[in-house]
């Protein structure tokens, strides 16, 4: 492995560390940098897209190592997509066959990668995120049945009770944000799905300065951006620690899919709704009167959302009209 020429013998050698982080970028037209400067932390640049490789590696790695996970034994694991997609490339690059429950809501776009991967796929009718369900029904049920019916064929890592989850974001993404703003952060803004990522960041960055606040971004209830929950929807996750988080603001979620298109557009930056829905919880805090360098972990990124973006912003899926292109002469761009 050599980080500094990117050259790796292994695509699990790309994993963000604090060696190899995740890059961070200061945002100049939606926010400028006068006494609260607003730096996105973009996850969807590591290797299989999005925050959730860095928990699927960790929950991977700790199976392995305590004999639970061998060569060519399955994983079996409830997701809205993105831890998903990270266990099955882990899967695909490791060994490890992988089937993934999803809730039929999960965007079109994130199934078709599933499958791309290789998995083995049971959409089952649940709420946008995977939730334990009645009688034995649920996206995270089904998991279990699967993993309890057959041992000798597959795991569950379970995402929402696992420590590891936590442990990989204490190990890497705080550590990362700290060198990377060489201490100066005093705000951090997280969404809430797992709570992995906003219990383990704001752990490792508390113990470093209890003074950096730690505001978690919400989406208003009936939302529908895939891999987020309102607190209201937390009872599924063991991970939730509300005494890490200083303040919870709750937005209202048709505004992630208009950031989205402002991140796009202003600062050139190809984010996901989870980001557009932090980036307004910044923006709010700012224009309140909140001073010092945040920071926001902008967990995915544009590309498995498509149709759900075109879907809330008009015009989108609408195709220009092609009718004066001729062949040989490109159309005006006036």
């Amino acid at each position: 492995m050599n980080n500094t020429m990117r050259v790796y013998d292994s695509i699990v050698e790309m994993l963000p560390d604090v060696e190899n982080p995740s890059p961070m970028v200061r945002l100049n037209r939606l926010a400028s940098a006068d006494g609260f400067p607003l730096y996105a932390k973009l996850e969807w640049m590591n290797p299989f897209g999005s925050v959730k490789d860095r928990a699927a590696f960790e929950m991977l790695r700790d199976l392995e190592q305590r004999g639970a996970l061998g060569p060519g034994k399955g994983i079996v694991e409830p997701t809205s997509g993105n831890t998903g997609i990270s266990l099955a490339a882990l899967g695909a690059a490791l060994g490890h066959p992988v089937r993934a429950v999803v809730p039929q809501r999960v965007p079109e776009e994130k199934k078709a990668i599933l499958r791309i991967l290789g998995a083995e796929l049971d959409v089952v009718a649940d709420a946008l995120c995977p939730m334990p369900g009645q009688n034995g029904g649920g996206t995270i049920n089904l998991a279990k049945t699967h993993a309890k019916a057959r041992p000798e064929r597959y795991v569950m890592p379970n995402q929402y009770e696992n420590q590891q989850n936590a442990t990989a974001h204490y190990r890497t993404t705080g550590p990362e944000i700290w060198l990377q703003t060489e201490g100066r952060i005093t705000h951090l803004f997280v969404s809430l799905g797992t709570c992995g990522t906003v219990t383990g960041t704001s752990r490792f960055l508390k113990e470093k300065n209890p003074a950096v606040k730690v505001i978690a971004v919400q989406p208003s209830e009936g939302h529908d951006i895939p891999g987020l929950r309102n607190t209201t929807e937390l009872d599924v996750s063991a991970l939730y620690d509300p005494s890490l988080i200083d303040e919870i603001v709750e937005i209202p979620y048709e505004l992630a899919y208009t950031r989205v298109l402002d991140l796009c557009r202003q600062e050139g930056l190809l984010a996901g709704p989870s980001s557009g829905l932090i980036l307004e919880g910044a923006l709010r805090a700012r224009s309140g009167g909140e001073r010092g360098l945040a920071v926001m972990i902008f967990p995915d990124g544009l590309f498995k959302y498509v149709g759900h973006i075109a879907k809330h912003i008009q015009g989108i899926a609408d195709m220009p009209e092609l009718a004066d292109v001729e062949i040989g002469r490109p159309a005006s761009l006036g």
